[in-house]
């Protein structure tokens, strides 16, 4: 018995986390095999990778080193939540701020052709703290306001760095400030693509998914026919419609005068519509179906007429459910507005296919970062709002 108790004892000494495991050696090579950051006498030429050591003062470089290897230490053991959380946070706050140092310390007096970039090291690292925060947030299942609370905090932290002019010298910043009007136009344009296509699916899918519920004869061919067209690839289908809404152009008086034609928004537009349908409409009968009899009943018995009902008591209950197919709606339209750049339709992809056209990397970052983050940032906050809104504030996830 006393043996059994110490070999317990031992097991309980040495305790590590699984994830924790793969987080820290993601951290261990971000900070000791993987560049910290990459060197470029000019936006064209390969670049020279750099490490942590030689990106960085000394001071703040040893500094980094021993925050990441501390950082790679608390994940590896069965550590408190709030102390990874912590950590997580100073981690990625350091990283955001010293990869602007790297920049200003690599880039040589007075020239404007240098590049500084984030290597891969630095995304690895990133990565790997980002994980580590979002297994601390997993396992204190905060409430929804505390998450947005954070997230927010992240955003803060980044917008700071923008404002500041701490990422000025790297090179994705001397990119924007070449292009900032563009920028902002076609900002404007992937956000228009991606709400406007949710708004005008949300406006069609809303009623045709009450009139699939109600009419079990319509919803098989309804949700058949949807699903068809998700089947369909995204360049493929841009180039279907340029044929038909091309016509459409050319023979209907007024049709060219508000913006419909063979290339540019209006292929896009549509593509992302029809894309769209199936998630609203499906979940639409989803959320219908798995209202409980009983509420329906109890309302048929106080005389509610249909209408009333799906008023009052269906829509509410099957509401949460609906959102998620919103969410879904609008995280893949903002990734999929990228690809309308292929077809003059604007938006972030704009830049990403300019810089593959040009091997220009930064200039790829210029699109796909913000398409990032507008993705992120709308699925956290549908998130928040679905949870928010279910009638048990429950913390699972929706159907």
């Amino acid at each position: 018995m006393a043996i059994g108790i110490i070999q317990k004892k031992e097991r309980l000494a040495f305790r590590f986390d699984k994830l924790g495991l793969v987080i820290a050696i993601l951290v261990l090579y971000g900070a000791f095999v993987a560049p910290f950051a990459t060197f470029r006498a000019n936006r064209i030429i390969q670049g020279e990778a750099r490490a942590i050591l030689e990106a960085l003062p000394p001071p703040l470089g040893y500094g980094l080193l021993a925050l990441v290897v501390a950082g790679a230490v608390i994940a590896f053991g069965r550590t408190p939540r709030l102390l990874r959380m912590g950590v997580a946070l100073a981690a990625l706050a350091a990283l955001a701020l010293l990869i602007g140092v790297a920049a200003d310390h690599l880039t040589p007096p007075d020239n404007s052709f240098a590049r500084v970039s984030p290597a891969s090291g630095f995304w690895v690292l990133v990565f790997a703290f980002s994980l580590l925060l979002a297994d601390a947030l997993t396992r204190l299942n905060p409430g929804p306001g505390l998450r947005l609370l954070v997230f927010a905090g992240v955003l803060v932290l980044a917008g700071g760095m923008l404002v500041t002019g701490r990422w000025d010298d790297l090179s994705i910043m001397k990119e924007y400030a070449n292009r900032a009007e563009l920028f902002w136009t076609e900002a404007g344009r992937h956000v228009t693509l991606a709400l406007g296509s949710l708004g005008a699916a949300t406006v069609v899918g809303l009623p045709l998914g009450i009139l699939c519920h109600r009419v079990e004869r319509l919803r098989a061919g309804v949700l058949n026919v949807l699903n068809a067209i998700q089947t369909i690839p995204s360049i493929a289908l841009f180039g279907i419609l340029i044929a038909p809404l091309g016509w459409v152009a050319a023979n209907v008086p007024g049709a060219a005068a508000i913006g419909i034609r063979g290339i540019g928004a209006a292929p896009a537009f549509v593509a992302l519509f029809l894309y769209s349908l199936l998630p609203v409409v499906a979940n639409t009968v989803v959320g219908l179906a798995g209202v409980p009899h009983a509420a329906t009943d109890a309302a048929r018995g106080i005389g509610m007429t249909d209408r009333q009902r799906l008023v009052a008591i269906e829509f509410p209950l099957a509401f949460p459910v609906i959102l998620t197919g919103i969410r879904i709606v609008l995280v893949q339209n903002i990734g999929l507005a990228t690809i309308a750049a292929l077809i003059g339709g604007g938006g972030f992809g704009v830049f990403v296919f300019q810089g593959v056209g040009q091997t220009a990397m930064d200039l790829v970052l210029l699109g796909a970062i913000p398409t990032v983050v507008l993705a992120f940032t709308a699925a956290i906050v549908l998130d928040a709002l679905i949870e928010m809104t279910m009638p048990n504030r429950s913390r699972g996830n929706a159907a």
